[in-house]
Parts: C-alpha cells; sequence; structure tokens
C-alpha cells in the first residue's frame, strides 16, 4: 500500500489493544480519550497533509526498498536532499499543529539504525541490518508510526548501568531464547508512543565491556505483551479530558514512561544484542539526527508563536507600536537562526558505508542549543506582545454563563472592529502554546540535556584545525 489516510491511521491505531494507564485508572479506549486523541491528531497531520496537494511533493517521496510512494517519515535519508527535506517537513508540520507532531522520533531511530546495524554486521558478521531491512519494508509498506523508546529511567547517574542496585533502572536483557529475548526496564518521556504502532528500543548511553545486557536495540508493537504506557501528567490535561478551556485547538503533546516487564522480543525484530562498543555510536546517530529534526518542528512553532504575537497586536490595537514590532523581528530571527541551523547541518551531511545519509553533528548540536535558550525567549516575547490574560483568561462556563457571560465579554473587548470571540480564541491559543508543560519543557530537554548538546560539540568539534590556523596567523612555528 506504502500510503495511509489519516482516516486509516485512526482506525488502524483502533484495531490495537496496548496496556495503557492514567490518572490512576486502566484506559481501555485509546483513540476517543479525549487526553489522547489530541495527541493522535497531531501524528494524523503528517497523514492529513500528504493528502493536500499544499504539501504532497514534501511528504510523499519514492522508496527504492519497495518502488512505492511512500510518507517522508519512513525513509531513512538516501541523500542531502533527502536531509534537507526532513527539516523544511518539520517546520512545515511545526507550523500546521503548532506543537509536537510526535512522528519524527520513529524516522530518527530508522535513520540511525540504516546506519549502525550495518557497520556492526561488518565487524561480527550478524544479521541485524537484514532484521533491520525488512522491519523498514513493513513500516514503509504499511505507512506506519512509531516511537523512540530511547531515555531509561537512570536511577543513580553516577553509576553505570550494572553497577546500579536494581538492574532494571536501564533496560536489560533477561534471557536469551532460541527464539528470541527477554527484556526488562522502563523508558521515560516516550512522546506519542500510543499514537505509534511501533516502538523502537535503542541505548540511552555509552555503554562499557561490563554493560553488555544493556546494549540492546530492536523494535515491537505498540499492544506487545508486558509492554505498559504509563500516561504522564502535562499542565493542560485535564481541560482536555473536560473539553473546557482549550479554545479552537485540537492538538497536543503526551509522553507517557513505558514500562518493560519481561517482553518477548523475536529475534528477526532485534538490531543489536551485547555488541556494547556500538552504543556510542547509535546515542550519537540519533540525537543527531533527532536534534536536527528539531530545529525544523520548532522554528515551526515559532512561526505559530510569530502570527499570534501580530494578531493580538491587530485585536488589541497595537499593530503601530513599534516597540511590539522590534519584539517581533527578535521573534523572526531567532526562528530562522534555529532553522539555518538545521539546514546548514543537512547540507553538510555526508555519506555512510551503509548509503545512508548522516547529518554534520555540530551543526545540529549548535541548532539545539540555540533552541533551548531562545524558544523561552520567543515564548516571553509573544506573552509580552499578547498581555496579561494569556495567563488568567476566565473559563469558558463564565462566557457561557446566562448571569455573567455577557458581562464577561464586554470587558474583553479589544480594538474598534475586532471579534471579541476571536480575541478569546487567541489567548488560549497563545496560553497553550507557552504553557503545554510536555511540549514546553522539551524545548530544553528534548533530544538531550542542554550539557549533552555542548559535550558532543566540544568532542566532535575539529579543535585542532582551529589551533593551527591560529598559530599560523600568529607567526608560530613549531616543527
Amino acid at each position: 500500500m506504502g500510503l495511509k489516510t489519516k482516516q486509516e491511521y485512526i482506525e488502524s491505531l483502533r484495531k490495537m489493544n496496548p496496556t495503557a494507564y492514567m490518572f490512576g485508572e486502566k484506559i481501555t479506549n485509546i483513540v476517543d480519550n479525549p487526553r489522547l486523541r489530541s495527541g493522535i491528531e497531531a501524528t494524523g497531520a503528517t497523514y492529513e497533509i500528504a493528502e493536500l496537494d499544499e504539501y504532497r511533493d514534501l511528504v510523499v517521496t519514492e522508496s527504492p526498498l519497495i518502488n512505492e510512494p511512500v510518507n517522508r517519515f519512513t525513509l531513512p535519508p538516501g541523500s542531502i536532499e533527502d536531509l534537507v527535506a526532513r527539516v523544511k517537513l518539520n517546520r512545515k508540520l511545526g507550523n500546521y499543529v503548532g506543537t509536537c507532531h510526535q512522528r519524527c522520533t520513529g524516522l530518527d531511530c530508522l535513520s540511525t539504525l540504516s546506519i549502525v546495524t550495518y557497520d556492526i554486521d561488518q565487524k561480527y558478521n550478524t544479521n541485524y541490518y537484514n532484521n533491520f531491512i525488512e522491519f523498514l519494508k513493513y513500516i514503509q509498506k504499511n505507512d506506519l508510526t512509531a516511537n523512540a523508546g530511547v531515555t531509561d529511567v537512570k536511577g543513580d547517574r553516577s553509576k553505570a548501568p550494572s553497577e546500579q542496585e536494581d538492574r532494571d533502572m536501564y533496560l536489560h536483557l533477561v534471557e536469551r531464547r532460541e527464539d528470541g529475548i527477554v527484556v526488562r526496564g522502563a523508558k521515560a518521556h516516550q512522546t506519542g508512543s500510543l499514537s505509534s504502532h511501533e516502538v523502537i528500543v535503542l541505548p540511552t548511553r555509552a555503554l562499557g565491556e561490563g554493560d553488555k545486557d544493556y546494549a540492546l536495540a530492536f523494535a515491537i508493537p505498540t499492544d506487545t505483551k508486558g509492554l505498559i504506557h504509563l500516561v504522564g501528567r502535562s499542565s493542560l490535561d485535564t481541560r482536555e479530558i473536560d473539553g473546557c478551556d482549550i479554545g479552537n485547538t485540537r492538538y497536543s503533546k503526551y509522553c507517557p514512561t513505558l514500562i518493560f516487564d519481561d517482553v518477548f522480543v523475536p529475534w528477526e525484530r532485534v538490531f543489536m544484542c551485547g555488541e556494547h562498543e556500538f552504543a556510542a555510536d547509535m546515542v550519537v546517530r540519533f540525537s543527531s539526527f533527532h536534534r536536527q529534526s528539531h530545529g525544523g518542528c520548532k522554528s515551526g512553532k515559532i512561526d505559530c508563536m510569530i502570527g499570534t504575537a501580530l494578531t493580538a497586536m491587530e485585536y488589541n490595537g497595537t499593530s503601530k507600536a513599534s516597540h511590539l514590532k522590534q519584539k517581533v523581528i527578535d521573534m523572526l530571527h531567532r526562528a530562522e537562526t534555529l532553522y539555518g541551523c538545521s539546514l546548514a547541518a543537512s547540507y553538510e551531511g555526508q555519506k555512510e558505508a551503509s548509503g545512508t545519509y548522516f547529518i554534520d553533528t555540530v551543526l545540529a548540536n549548535a541548532s539545539k542549543i540555540h533552541e533551548g535558550k531562545e524558544m523561552a525567549e520567543a515564548t516571553r516575547l509573544m506573552i509580552d506582545i499578547c498581555g496579561g490574560f494569556v495567563a488568567d483568561l476566565p473559563s469558558d462556563r463564565d462566557f457561557e454563563n446566562p448571569d455573567i457571560g455577557h458581562l464577561a465579554k464586554k470587558y474583553l473587548k479589544g480594538a474598534s472592529g475586532s471579534d471579541v470571540n476571536n480575541r478569546i480564541k487567541l489567548f488560549r491559543l497563545a496560553e497553550k502554546m507557552a504553557l503545554e508543560s510536555a511540549d514546553t519543557v522539551s524545548d530544553i530537554h528534548g533530544g538531550g540535556s542542554a550539557e549533552a548538546h555542548r559535550v558532543t560539540i566540544m568532542r566532535e568539534s575539529d579543535l585542532e584545525s582551529k589551533q593551527k590556523a591560529a598559530k599560523r596567523l600568529a607567526g608560530i612555528d613549531e616543527k
């Protein structure tokens, strides 16, 4: 088939039966739960825009693996053009949903595995790359969404996985069987796991000789027996459950913790098992791909913030205020700098031994450091321009109350000619983009901590060439 419609995507999730808990209760209907449905809608947008003429040429591409049109979120990059298209597509989607669309992490995993499984096979004559290719064909033929299971809960962070008092603080091998492996542990911050068909697990850190049982990469369906999705809280989640005070926005982000309670994985779904020296490469490849992805989608989110700020100026009667125009310019340059770093990381990409193209890690990490700081500033500027009602707008129920609703709206009128109901909707959008904790916190921690970005930049930069340039200019000859 190669391509799903949005409706086919939704119905495919209905056919699955994952084990999920939220607010202390087991969830039996994932798709129609209001909290989860808004996240499913965000992922559904990746299918929806593939059907729209405006986006189709960017979203849909040809797979040389199955010789069919596929959604770009199922295609590891086979050229510089593919690397660039990833960023452009993520920006379009960030602009389209105003939050995380939850599908880039799966592509980041597929791209990582398409490089590292090949390299492992070259050293050990294993069959991981073939396992991966067959899995990739399955993903492409069925247009599936995958979730990235990367971040372990880590326990005592001063200790290696094998040194933990409780071995389960990092996902690990419990048993090798003739037909597969059994694993146990947990993965935290699993963006949109219930919006996905598959979970792809990678290591979370570099591993030593004693950590072989933690050197695992594999894929399983999201409704696999023993896999538990424990949905985390977010600042606006009860509003979604209540169907109140969320404005006209229908997209959001949720992040479960995944508990692997002695989960079985067949060998054909295993992509690494014990080859600990390749764990670091898995981590660097994935995190760099993911930081490149962020540069696209977060610049798209800033686009939405800019649009919100400009519309607020119109509704507030401040469109001509020069100091507010300056703040919009500050938001614009932050979006374009973030976008530019990710594009540069793509254009500086290189072909790997497997044939997959990999980005420039320094530029990708520079983009993510920029995002961690500047998304917060863009948010502050948007709130500054919109005004105080972003923080304490009355409830929809107050606006609908026959006794006070007309008074509440009377005192929320803005500039002449602006509709008070539209002004209320705009404040709700600004509030959501600023205060949706599942997304705003990921601007800082998504794709790894800020310190991890700095360490990667230091490690991957060619420092020797910079010293040589300085010494040459200074006339220093150390021969």
